[in-house]
């Protein structure tokens, strides 16, 4: 382009100053459309905490809690679509553990939707194997099974991850579908199913299907990439690597219930199956386990935790929404197992976000979240 501007240039008569003129304010328009192309398609209408109802205040000791106590990096709150504060460097772009299994649920919805992706298919009708052959047994697991964490396949995971080393269950003496238990290797198996029958790399999926529609503002393809041990696993871990404020559009997306703008990104029905518990756990924290979601529960704050799900990872990598609040809590500590934030803290930091409510007791109701303004400016 630039050449071709340079020889229109060269033609023109050297006493001819409007032609100059009229090509600089030419370039300068180019450059600027350039500029913008690489922005993000919206960005957050920011609003005072006490506009939205909480306390600036109260999250200054937020502040000082996450400095003097966790290895908190990054934190980003949004309510009513609105950004309202944040903590640490939120553009940092770093690795969210477990919690990129719930990006390919909400990346499974479209390709089960359409019918590319069977979640009744066994994996042996799929012809899944593994590093010494899975058992017939195991060939029985459904792709749903894998996404809900009940295959009852206990291969080894090309990583480590839910089942703690030395106290994996013997192979062969599970029915798939029968029992939940949080293993890698179930997660990682549904990343090759992904790619097997959808015929698209995960992390061009995403590009296309999540990061560009929702104006992600720091995703970078390049710096996505797998990991784990070929020689333990063939499936190996998609990992991804986000900043804090993208995650915090990830989960304003799934508040939205798949809706950015006015455009439908995720199915409103898949957004609510992958957040409906499938495996009812007996936690003090979490209340079940859904589609690669983790549905929270709350005794101090019943109200508030109403319908919350959330997003996990190892060391402190939470996506957190609570519906009763109109509220996404994005948390980041990129310093991982040398300086992780443990769960116990993190409950800490949701306990003291809902403690800086200025009318603390008060939850929104659903029909007031429906009616919410997106929050979101083009």
């Amino acid at each position: 382009m630039m050449s071709v501007m340079m020889e229109k240039t060269e033609r023109l008569p050297h006493t001819s100053t409007t032609g100059f003129w009229l090509i600089a304010v030419w370039c300068c328009l180019l450059w600027m459309n350039a500029t913008q192309a690489d922005e993000p398609k919206t960005t957050w209408q920011r609003s005072s905490p006490e506009e939205v109802g909480f306390d600036s205040a109260k999250l200054k000791k937020l502040d000082a809690y996450l400095r003097a106590n966790t290895g908190t990096t990054g934190l980003v709150l949004i309510v009513n679509g609105r950004y309202i504060h944040n903590y640490g460097d939120v553009t940092e772009i770093s690795y969210i553990a477990s919690c990129r299994k719930s990006l390919l649920a909400m990346l499974y919805g479209k390709y089960v939707e359409n019918g590319q992706i069977e979640l009744k298919k066994t994996i042996g009708q799929l012809e899944i194997d593994d590093v010494g052959g899975l058992l017939p047994i195991e060939k029985k697991a459904t792709v749903y099974d894998l996404i809900t964490a009940r295959s009852g396949v206990y291969h080894p995971a090309a990583n480590d991850g839910g089942i703690p080393v030395g106290k994996e269950p013997p192979r062969g003496k599970t029915k798939p579908g029968t029992k939940f238990l949080y293993n890698n290797w179930d997660f990682n198996a549904a990343g090759t199913v992904f790619v097997q029958q959808t015929k698209i790399p995960i992390y061009t999926a995403f590009q296309n299907d999540i990061a560009i529609p929702i104006g992600m503002e720091d995703f970078d393809i390049k710096k996505q990439r797998y990991g784990g041990d070929k020689k333990k696993s063939e499936h190996l871990a998609y990992h991804f690597y986000l900043s804090t404020r993208d995650m915090a559009r990830i989960g304003q997306l799934m508040l939205n219930k798949g809706k950015w703008d006015d455009e439908q990104i995720i199915s409103k029905a898949w957004t609510e199956r992958m957040t409906t518990i499938v495996s009812p756990l007996d936690d003090r924290y979490t209340a079940g386990y859904g589609i690669m979601w983790w549905r929270l529960r709350d005794r101090e704050y019943p109200a508030e935790f109403r319908g919350a799900f959330s997003a996990t990872g190892m060391y402190g990598q939470f996506i957190t929404v609570f519906p009763a609040l109109n509220l996404v809590v994005a948390h980041k500590s990129s310093g991982n197992e040398k300086k992780p934030t443990t769960t116990d803290q993190y409950r800490k930091i949701l306990h003291m976000v809902i403690q800086s409510r200025i009318r603390s007791r008060t939850a929104y109701t659903p029909d007031m979240f429906e009616a919410a303004p997106n929050g979101i400016r083009r």
